[in-house]
């Protein structure tokens, strides 16, 4: 039907151009930013998901540092015993030369002065080893390991992942104040460096008992802080994994793919200029109503 008033076919045309457009606008705006999802309106669902995922992700980033520091922490503190370790080993060798005939009381006296310093020694790696500013195994006033931040009573606990579940606690106060009472068996100067020490002096070779307590006292926390050390690292590759694996699913939600969203944008361009095209057409069937009048 030929009209003046209404014109079907131009607005038809015009209603497939709008919607040609707004396809268009949406194919152009996520080849500019790279993503499918720009806002709610493009997947509802999909936004939700993607959000959830990069919370966990960025969660589980924190989580991975925070086992680095706690793995870096421990060998701090294995360090530090690694030196009492051999420490003690001197000081075993000293009482081991002492307790013999042929050692003279000069010849102590003057492994008692070594043996002392060593003493002093084993304090001061107990009260002044830190990690990030915190002492680890005394607060540097005492020790008796009871007051560092190893000895913290029921453990100490790490983050290990984005939820609050998701927790590591190791506990090695018990073992801590057993190396502390060891050490202290070994040497008087430890706790009181001031002090002279006698153990040289004895009459028995009992303190190479003692001294082998001690050794096997480190050897007990050592062994604790390495088996903390290698589950934290266990514990960062489990979440490399998930984040790599969570990633990629937010990937294949809020990503574009270029190859798809290059050929949509081309043919929404072709059916734009298919739809302009005839809507001019349609527009000019208006002038076959004044020929019928000439």
């Amino acid at each position: 039907m030929l009209s003046l008033n209404t014109n079907a076919s131009a607005l038809s045309t015009q209603t497939s151009l709008s919607k040609t457009q707004t396809a268009l606008s949406t194919s152009m705006t996520r080849l500019g930013t790279g993503f499918r999802v720009n806002s709610a309106m493009d997947d509802a669902a999909g936004l939700q998901i993607a959000t959830r995922l990069k919370a966990q992700t960025s969660g589980m980033a924190v989580a991975m540092k925070n086992t680095q520091n706690g793995i870096s922490m421990m060998q701090t503190a294995e360090g530090a015993l690694d030196e009492v370790s051999n420490i003690m080993v001197r000081m075993k060798d000293l009482a081991t030369e002492a307790f013999s005939a042929s050692t003279t009381t000069n010849d102590k006296t003057a492994m008692q002065s070594e043996y002392d310093a060593l003493g002093k020694e084993l304090a001061n790696i107990v009260k002044n080893t830190s990690f990030g500013g915190t002492n680890l195994f005394s607060d540097g006033t005492t020790t008796d390991g009871s007051n560092g931040l190893l000895s913290t009573t029921g453990g100490i606990t790490f983050q290990i992942g984005a939820a609050s579940g998701e927790t590591m606690t190791v506990d090695l106060a018990t073992n801590l104040t057993a190396l502390a009472t060891a050490l202290s068996n070994v040497a008087g100067t430890y706790a009181t460096p001031g002090t002279p020490g006698t153990e040289l002096s004895a009459t028995t070779n009992t303190l190479l008992t003692t001294l082998t307590t001690g050794i096997a006292a480190v050897g007990t926390l050592r062994a604790d802080l390495g088996a903390a050390s290698n589950r934290l690292d266990h514990v960062y590759n489990n979440l490399q994994n998930m984040s790599t694996n969570t990633k990629a699913a937010t990937g294949r939600i809020m990503d574009v793919d270029y190859a798809t969203e290059t050929s949509n944008m081309t043919t929404k361009q072709m059916l734009m200029q298919a739809s302009t095209s005839m809507l001019k057409q349609a527009n000019s069937m208006s002038g076959m109503v004044m020929s019928l009048l000439q």
